[in-house]
């Protein structure tokens, strides 16, 4: 399929590779580390077309970890079946398809030059990408939910009060509530799940009990902000989730006057990090490839993109430096001028 805002052959090319599936042995689906809402609800759907068509189970894998309270309450509420990637032997599966990721993207932990299958994405196509049976990238979609979702439409498959939570909720969280980056197709998806979510279910999940740990990152996010113009720049310094970093990232972007934010934590042994701009006028995912290249990995859309400097010492010095570097490579790309920074918190106490 090529990407784009409406796929009129979609049931075709269903069609395809559900007779391509059907004649092969068992099947595996990835999804990117430390899922996301996006990625899990696309999982859930591809397994149940599967199973609603093909009479035939997926086990859904990922390696990394549930740390923010949301999703953690999305696989439990709506029960989710997860399987980590390190208990799965790929070599026993005939069919591997990845969800909201990409071979070789570096925000997976699929083995260098495993077989993929079935790639399908709303991020822009990578080259490795190009290898696979079947690739449905689509640039123009808000969310990968919203492809699966159409797939299931086209195959009239039912879907059910879980699976329709689990697809608004995705929707929703992905565009934050049609704000960002949304297409027709995802307004259309989000306002007919809508009506088929369970509301108890769904208030569970983006109301979850926080630890204290949670409300400790926001306190490092707004003593480590300094602002340039109109860039944000926050350290949360060691990090226990590597959710923390864009979540803290969507809640910054919400400052008065604020149109870019770069945020980054130190996690195992690099340091993760979240771009997210209101500008128009630059690409976030190009922005943040700039920003670590040599260093790491990182990918992205138009206003929101994440990834990662490698090698990374858990030391206050070594995490300083990488701050220092990012600072002024964010600061050349975006041209911003001999700006002398200000801190967020001083300024009101």
């Amino acid at each position: 399929m090529k990407e784009g805002e409406r796929q009129p052959d979609v049931n075709k090319g269903i069609d395809a590779v559900l007779d391509w599936v059907r004649g092969k042995g068992k099947v595996a689906i990835i999804v990117h580390d430390n899922p996301d809402p996006d990625c899990l609800a696309s999982a859930m759907a591809l397994r149940h077309l599967f199973v609603m068509k093909l009479n035939k189970d997926a086990v859904i894998t990922f390696s990394g970890m549930i740390g923010r309270s949301e999703n953690l309450a999305m696989a439990k509420e709506l029960e989710i079946p997860l399987v980590p990637l390190p208990l799965v032997d790929l070599d026993d599966y005939q069919v591997i398809c990845m969800l909201d990721t990409q071979p070789e993207t570096g925000n997976n932990s699929l083995p260098p030059g495993k077989r993929v299958d079935i790639v399908i994405d709303h991020h822009p196509i990578r080259e490795s990408s190009n290898r696979c049976r079947w690739v449905d990238v689509r640039e123009g979609y808000g969310a990968t939910s919203t492809i699966l979702y159409e797939y299931l439409q086209a195959q009239d498959v039912p879907v059910g009060t879980k699976l329709a939570t689990a697809l608004f909720y995705a929707i929703k969280s992905e565009t934050q509530d049609l704000g960002r980056e949304a297409s027709r197709a995802d307004r259309d998806a989000y306002l007919h799940l809508f009506t088929l979510t369970n509301k108890k279910l769904l208030y569970e999940i983006t109301h979850p009990k926080l630890p204290i740990e949670y409300f400790a990152t926001i306190d490092s996010a707004l003593e480590g902000t300094k602002i340039y113009g109109t860039l944000l720049i926050t350290n949360l310094r060691e990090i226990m989730v590597p959710e923390l970093v864009a979540e803290m990232a969507d809640f910054l972007l919400r400052l008065e006057g604020i149109e870019t934010v770069l945020c980054m934590g130190h996690y195992n042994d690099g340091m993760v990090l979240s771009l997210r701009t209101l500008r128009h006028d630059i690409n976030a995912g190009e922005v943040i490839k700039q920003l670590v290249a040599g260093r790491g990995a990182a990918g992205g859309h138009g206003m929101m993109a994440g990834g990662r400097v490698d090698n990374v010492p858990a030391k206050r010095r070594a995490i300083s430096e990488v701050e220092r570097f990012l600072t002024e490579r964010i600061l050349s790309g975006l041209s911003v001028g001999k700006v002398k920074p200000r801190k967020l918190v001083r300024q009101w106490r």
